[in-house]
């Protein structure tokens, strides 16, 4: 059967698998990545590790800890939480990263971590980056990252496949950022949510590496586990370039240019004939630069509209992993030279890197960018995730280079931030409204974009380990929405309540979403809804509550990610059937219950299948893996089993 890039690099990463297996799209495996990184929540990953017996790193290669969220902070706890950090790496002789060498993903990518056809994850959202290198770069939760430091391994189900083919070319003053402000604008009906992103098309080979670096980046804010561009000459000449940096330092890299070579001629392509869950196209000389927001970044305004409308700005940010490397810095200097900020305005700067610093130094841009009244920061996180100086204050507008611009995530929740390309951040921070420095002119950015069903499948038979159910029988609580929040299932005021007792947490699970949802329950339901079901918070709780109250799966149209991982690692089952969901919004259309009260529910295991209300519809096999994890009772003691501990 065909496969695409992702399912092919999935299957190289994965353990277990028979000389003549490959890995699918819904399937569940265990996989052994290239390399796992953690930054500063490193110092939450390694309670957890020390929780599951470990004694020592599974393979002291694979770990990698880049120091970048919270380096502005110079309190005594946080310079001992790094301090502790690096003894733990010195102690198992993991790489690391120090504060100021620059952002974790960026580290990765320039200290030769990830290449391409290699599967690299982090405890990071932002780990699609690594797709710009044609890697598999995907996050991972925190009990993940312990999980892979004590065995090497950790489970993943490979996602639905998305094709987006990038046609044309860039008219002048476009680039990459505006490309992604434009995908996440255009296709903002969670048409990728989950899936990943595999860019093709002869657009492809006018973008640099920075601007698919950007592009990668952001398919995270697009709703997309995955964003992974094809190994192209571009790319090759980039790698080439990452060695010949290293060989002018005379310092050793971690690969070689008879590597890079050897790993283009067997570069890995989707097949002929391969499905796609669905398929889009963006026509690249139809796009013009477009501004995301305000506080949201699936909504966009082209940058012709929003200039007539003379929006003032407080604050202008170029920093991030989206945005802050030598093209972005040479940009932005290119339009500030000779002038000076807006009165009123703050402009704030960091480098991706300690490397793009001095580069943009010797070039000159971060001199002309000073000279304008620029303020610069370290190379780290700092502003785009709230912390250290530079944040928004209230009643505040900021024009930002980052990736995300959500109420509150940069400072006050009394404020708006619109993201933009750091060109358009460089002219609004002269002006002191939102501009650009170029003149375009207003129009529609041409798509297509056509759903593929997915193959029929027939019942698979599935070995059922002992001690998981074979069938689980219930009645079915459907709620009829879609993103329904973690913090609706468990609310806030409860999340950081650490004395909560597993029947308290139970009690109050979806109180602030249906507050008659206690009185409707009874044990043994079967909770199915929407599209997106736990988006938002990581909170634990949101799982647990619900395990606690007996619940034996929550079955939805599709899953947070971070929902999905916190599941299965708490031991608790869920999985997509949206064929299910769509007969029963289609049966209870008009009912305005937030809980709905429905038929008869059987879950068959062994053939993955469901039969409900006369009708039977088919859902990803749980195989081995996420049955192993649900009999332990959650991911710890899964890994205590593989170490031999006790359980």
């Amino acid at each position: 059967m065909a496969q695409t890039i992702t399912e092919k690099i999935a299957a190289r990463y994965a353990v277990g698998l028979g000389p003549e297996e490959v890995a699918h799209s819904g399937d569940y495996i265990t996989i052994r990545p290239k390399y796992v990184m953690t930054h500063d929540n490193t110092g939450a990953v390694i309670p957890k590790f020390e929780s599951i017996g470990a004694g020592k790193i599974f393979d002291p290669r694979q770990p990698v800890f880049a120091i970048d969220h919270d380096i502005q902070n110079k309190s005594r706890e946080n310079l001992s939480k790094y301090a502790k950090i690096e003894s733990f790496a010195s102690k198992h002789g993991v790489d690391f990263h120090p504060p100021g060498t620059g952002i974790s993903h960026q580290v990765m990518v320039e200290q030769g971590y990830v290449t391409p056809g290699s599967m690299v994850v982090g405890s990071d959202s932002h780990s699609n980056l690594y797709g710009a290198l044609a890697a598999l770069g995907t996050p991972v939760v925190r009990m993940d990252a312990a999980c892979l430091w004590a065995t090497g391994r950790t489970w993943w189900q490979v996602p639905k496949i998305a094709k987006v083919e990038l046609t044309g070319r860039l008219r002048p003053g476009v680039v990459g950022k505006d490309v992604i402000i434009a995908l996440c604008g255009l296709f903002n009906k969670d048409e990728v949510l989950n899936h990943a992103v595999e860019f093709a098309g002869d657009g492809i080979a006018v973008l640099t590496m920075d601007q698919r670096m950007s592009i990668a980046n952001m398919t995270t804010e697009w709703g997309a586990m995955a964003g992974v561009f094809p190994f192209d000459n571009v790319l090759k000449d980039y790698l080439h370039g990452r060695v010949e940096h290293f060989e002018k330092m005379h310092q050793p890299f971690r690969y070689t240019r008879e590597q890079v070579d050897k790993w283009y001629e067997e570069r890995m392509e989707s097949d002929e004939g391969v499905h796609y869950a669905i398929e889009l196209r963006l026509h690249l000389d139809t796009v013009i630069p477009h501004v995301s927001g305000p506080n949201d970044v699936k909504k966009m305004i082209s940058l012709p509209k929003i200039e007539r409308q003379r929006v003032r700005i407080q604050k202008a940010y170029l920093l991030s992993c989206a945005n802050a490397r030598v093209e972005d810095l040479a940009e932005a200097a290119g339009i500030v030279k000779g002038k000076r900020i807006a009165e009123g305005v703050e402009f704030y700067m960091a480098a991706a890197s300690a490397e793009v610093q001095k580069e943009a130094e010797v070039k000159g841009y971060w001199k002309d960018l000073l000279d304008a009244g620029a303020i610069a920061l370290p190379s780290g996180c700092g502003p785009c995730i709230g912390l250290g100086a530079g944040t928004i204050r209230d009643g505040e507008v900021g024009i930002s280079a980052t990736n995300r611009n959500f109420r509150g995530r940069m400072g006050s929740r009394e404020s708006e931030v619109y993201l933009g390309s750091p060109a358009v951040v460089a002219a609004s921070a002269v002006t002191g409204y939102i501009c650009s420095s170029s003149s375009f002119e207003d129009m529609q950015a041409r798509i297509e974009m056509k759903r593929n069903p997915g193959p029929t499948r027939t019942p698979a038979r599935v070995e059922i380990i002992e001690g998981f159910p074979e069938r689980i029988h219930g009645r079915v609580l459907f709620m009829n929405v879609d993103n329904l929040s973690t913090d609706e299932i468990y609310a806030g005021k409860w999340t950081y309540k650490d004395d909560m007792t597993p029947e308290q947490m139970a009690n109050v699970a979806f109180e602030n979403c249906d507050e008659a949802f206690n009185d409707i329950y009874g044990e043994g339901d079967v909770i199915v809804s929407g599209r997106n079901f736990g988006t938002g918070s990581s909170r634990e709780q949101a799982v647990t509550a619900l395990k606690f109250k007996g619940m034996p799966c929550v079955i939805a149209a599709s899953f947070s990610q971070t929902y999905k991982r916190n599941a299965f690692n708490n031991g608790f089952p869920v999985f997509e059937c949206p064929e299910l969901v769509d007969r029963l919004a289609e049966q209870y259309a008009g009912c305005k219950d937030l809980t709905i009260v429905g038929p008869e529910i059987e879950i068959d295991f062994c053939s993955s299948v469901i039969r409900c209300d006369g009708a039977e519809f088919h859902f990803s096999p749980l195989g081995k893996v996420p049955q192993e994890i649900i009999i332990a009772g959650c991911a710890e003691n899964w890994i205590r089993k593989e170490l031999g501990g006790a359980m």
